[in-house]
């Protein structure tokens, strides 16, 4: 680790304490050579399978892109960042525990729209008539058919007990 001040390659752990969120090492080290103090943080590196795309292309995953479909999908709808932040970690957290070293964009894709329809209906309609590539409005009629008695039931098992 080299001294961002002098670029001295040798320092000294002064501190060493979990991250305020939980997810990485924050450590104080001191330069041996100009004696000045700074912070690092190490994380777990996460193995995430390589993704392959419809057209047979592969690309990392990139949780960013994940992260800007659904944001798409929840533009001007009633749902916190917060809620799209564990959103997307749960779909991360799915491609994480996916068995292969590549797993199938749809396979993605169907994890993003079975949380979304979870969260928030019209969101889940947005993102699947971009995601399912809609031709015309009996697809998205046929959508809604499957959407709404998934909701009639949620209601029921809501208001039974």
């Amino acid at each position: 680790m080299k001294c961002p001040f002098c670029a001295h390659g040798e320092n000294k752990v002064i501190d060493s304490r979990i991250s305020k969120d939980g997810d990485a090492i924050r450590r104080r080290r001191e330069c041996l050579g100009c004696g000045k103090r700074f912070t690092t943080y190490e994380y777990v590196e996460e193995v995430l399978p390589v993704v392959v795309k419809k057209d047979g292309r592969r690309e990392p995953f990139d949780r960013t892109k994940i992260r800007s479909g659904i944001k798409k999908a929840c533009e001007k709808r009633p749902i916190s960042t917060d809620a799209i932040e564990t959103l997307v970690d749960n779909v991360e957290r799915a491609c994480q525990d996916f068995q292969g070293k590549e797993i199938p964009s749809t396979a993605i894709g169907e994890k993003v729209m079975q949380e979304l329809q979870a969260l928030d209906g019209v969101a889940y309609v947005r993102f699947a008539s971009v995601y399912r590539q809609f031709r015309d409005v009996s697809d998205f009629l046929d959508e809604l058919k499957d959407l709404l008695p998934a909701k009639k039931d949620r209601e029921k098992g809501n208001t039974e007990g």
